[in-house]
């Protein structure tokens, strides 16, 4: 993950990721955070926070590891301390950005099948707190990283790049820790994001089948929902946030579970099968930390409405000088 590839696919790739993920993360993080599409306080916290995260990805795993050591070889980035610091904060942007989709998920589960739980856990105190905890204990298991990696080469007293120590192979306190993140993150939270949400389904599908009998017996069948319309709204955003983790997350999980199962790490230069694998797992990977404002704009008519009045906004602005 923060070993930067070479050649013209990655260069473009990372550049155009780059340049498309931090504006619209922060269009995201600005239209959310004014609570005017029509969401919860709650669920709004833990979009902003995704959000936030999202933007964090991208600024330490591409602007700051990727497109510097494509473009800019050699620079102060690639000083062995600053270098190891980037990979900390890569992890732990990484870590919290994956446990705030799990602990939306789970947000969600309660507010849609545990109605006695739903009064005390949704609200926007316990996401704050829930926000606060995983973001900390996120960077809090990431600081190991710092210390698993070492100089390539020293020049003029200065060290310079970053590989992995011999010890993260061959100590079973380092290879320990190793499973230990990579199944934290993410094959734990595949498993829970995967339980979750076929609980809430089983749940929203008997629920229907009741409420439709019931408005049956009462109203008749063509008489229209509200509450059915408000829990299929709420549950097309949790389905698109969830399923877009999960399919662009998938090839680094089936790459993870080849190392682990061949405990084969040798890679035999950037044509070899094994990089091209983890490097498309990375790229997808990263491709993550940008598609939730689409999916917002897709599902939420709300959403949409506030980001063609920012767009209207300069455009205005500027007919406005023109015409003075």
């Amino acid at each position: 993950m923060h070993s930067p590839p070479r050649g013209p696919v990655y260069a473009i790739y990372y550049t155009v990721l780059a340049a498309v993920a931090v504006p619209v993360n922060l269009v995201a993080i600005v239209i959310l955070s004014r609570g005017r599409c029509g969401l919860s306080r709650c669920i709004t916290r833990y979009l902003v926070s995704m959000a936030v995260t999202d933007l964090l990805v991208i600024l330490t795993a591409v602007i700051l590891n990727r497109i510097p050591g494509i473009y800019f070889p050699g620079s102060f980035l690639s000083i062995t301390p600053v270098c190891s610091l980037s990979i900390t904060l890569i992890y732990a942007s990484r870590d919290s950005s994956v446990w705030l989709t799990v602990s939306f998920t789970f947000d969600r589960f309660v507010a849609i099948c545990c109605q006695k739980l739903k009064t005390k856990y949704c609200t926007e105190q316990t996401a704050a707190v829930v926000i606060g905890t995983v973001c900390a204990l996120g960077f809090l298991k990431s600081v190991p990283w710092y210390f698993l990696h070492e100089h390539m080469y020293i020049i003029n007293n200065v060290p310079w790049y970053c590989r992995l120590k011999g010890i993260r192979y061959t100590s079973p306190l380092w290879r320990a820790f190793d499973w230990f993140d990579r199944i934290l993150t993410p094959c734990l939270p595949f498993v829970l994001i995967l339980l979750l949400n076929a609980l809430t389904v089983r749940h929203i599908l008997a629920a229907n089948r009741a409420r439709r009998r019931l408005r049956a017996h009462s109203n008749g069948e063509n008489q229209s929902d509200p509450e059915m319309e408000s829990r299929r709204k709420s549950i097309v955003l949790l389905f698109a946030i969830s399923g877009s983790f999960i399919l662009l997350w998938m090839t680094y999980v089936v790459q993870f579970l080849y190392e682990r199962f061949t405990n084969n790490y040798q890679i035999q230069g950037f044509s070899d099968p094994k990089f091209i694998l983890q490097e498309s797992a990375n790229m997808l990977q990263l491709l993550s930390s940008c598609t939730n404002t689409f999916i917002y704009a897709v599902t939420q008519s709300k959403f949409r409405e506030e980001l063609t009045n920012a767009v209207k906004y300069p455009l205005n602005l500027i007919g406005k000088l023109v015409k003075s």
